[in-house]
């Protein structure tokens, strides 16, 4: 019964894929269960709950020599609401969506951007066009690749938003060729991408664990909705 609901929620869930909750009243599915790391899947030895948060920390004693990512294994969301908390101490991290799964748990697409720092919080990453949209940006980039930038807000202000080394929200809104970032209920990059054979309509959603120096990310409370 569960299946079937989420199959409606979710129509491009891959069979097999681990069924973590039905929807609430909201039409929100959670997607991660508190206590372990059900229905996620990451590298060996680099993911953990902890006071029920999924954490991956990285020490000088035990360096992240590359990027790598727990991929959520709910489904392969295209339109969606997607919200979650993050709390990050050093070094860089993000939430990819729409993305391709690539071997030894890496990606390539769409990310909502984290950095304990001044330059990438609130911004939309992507792997093969570097910064797609900056923090207090409105970007909308034709079918060519041609982008128009207009001034969403300032960006110092923005971050000013942003509670460092302690939680803070992040909701991303991916509907058709518009994508939305919020942080802490305010609007930090928002992008229409037409780029022919570039933009992403759908894949996979995971959380990155950066190389670099010490650090450590946590994240809590993921909720998506599917949107008509």
């Amino acid at each position: 019964m569960r299946a079937c609901l989420f199959s409606i929620l979710f129509s491009l869930i891959p069979a097999g894929s681990p069924i973590l909750a039905a929807a609430d009243n909201d039409g929100f599915v959670e997607m991660f269960n508190g206590r372990n790391l059900e229905g996620w899947e990451g590298k060996p030895g680099w993911w953990r709950v902890e006071d029920g948060t999924i954490t991956s920390e990285s020490t000088p004693e035990k360096p992240c020599p590359t990027a790598h990512y727990l991929m959520w294994r709910g489904g392969l969301p295209a339109d969606f609401d997607l919200r979650l908390e993050f709390k990050l101490v050093g070094g860089n991290s993000g939430i990819q969506f729409r993305s391709r799964e690539l071997p030894e748990f890496d990606t390539s697409g769409y990310q909502a951007d984290i950095e304990d720092g001044e330059q990438w919080t609130g911004c939309l990453f992507e792997h093969t066009r570097g910064g797609v949209a900056m923090r207090g940006e409105n970007v909308v980039i034709a079918p060519d690749g041609k982008k128009t930038v207009t001034a969403l807000g300032d960006p110092e202000q923005l971050l000013k938003q942003v509670r460092r080394h302690d939680w803070n929200s992040y909701r991303i809104v991916a509907r058709g060729s518009e994508i939305t970032l919020e942080i802490n209920g305010t609007v930090m990059a928002r992008v229409v991408d037409r780029q022919e054979g570039v933009a992403a309509k759908a894949g996979v959603i995971a959380l990155q664990m950066h190389p670099g120096p010490p650090m450590k990310v946590q994240f809590r409370n993921l909720r998506i909705k599917p949107l008509p």
